[in-house]
């Protein structure tokens, strides 16, 4: 526990933090940001323009979509919302930073990153060069690492929330 006193006019303010797993917690935090803005901007991207998305992914001049069939707009559409659901989960995880959502963000990652990830590292399209595929399925087995590491560093137990400040008034003097 951390206690702070601060001085006001006629007095002090307490305020005690606790310091619960901080570093877990930061972590927790870093990877949350991260799963959010990548489901947020693949998400994005993929439903507001899946044929840019089906043509350019994941951009930097590779290919990594277009070149294992043909183009179909409705699942194109619909991987992005997918990706868009997990960002939103994970954001909203990222913002309320309880143990409960952080862990719901970190299940739907795995579930979805682990059948994606077994894709990837057994299916090579003819079109695909060394270099790329090597990417693909390191970024498919980020997802997996990073959705695991959710359940993983997320702290057991609820997070206590620091107590109210107290305000303590010190009495006047009478002359």
């Amino acid at each position: 526990m951390r206690i702070s006193l601060e001085g006001k006019s006629g007095g002090i303010r307490v305020r005690m933090r606790f310091e619960q797993n901080r570093g877990r917690w930061l972590a927790v935090r870093i990877i949350l940001g991260v799963l959010a803005f990548q489901g947020i901007v693949i998400g994005l991207w993929a439903v507001l323009a899946p044929h840019s998305w089906y043509t350019s992914f994941p951009g930097f001049g590779m290919h990594w979509v277009a070149v294992d069939g043909p183009y179909n707009h409705h699942l194109a559409a619909d991987v992005g919302a997918f990706f868009l659901a997990l960002g939103a989960v994970s954001l909203y995880a990222l913002i309320r930073t309880g143990v409960e959502s952080a862990r719901a963000a970190g299940i739907g990652w795995t579930v979805m990153a682990l059948p994606h990830l077994i894709y990837h590292a057994f299916h090579k399209p003819a079109e695909m060069g060394t270099v790329s595929f090597t990417l693909s399925v390191i970024a498919a087995a980020a997802l997996l690492a990073l959705g695991v590491a959710l359940l993983v560093v997320v702290p057991r137990g609820p997070r206590v929330a620091d107590p109210d400040p107290i305000d303590v008034r010190f009495p006047r003097r009478r002359e």
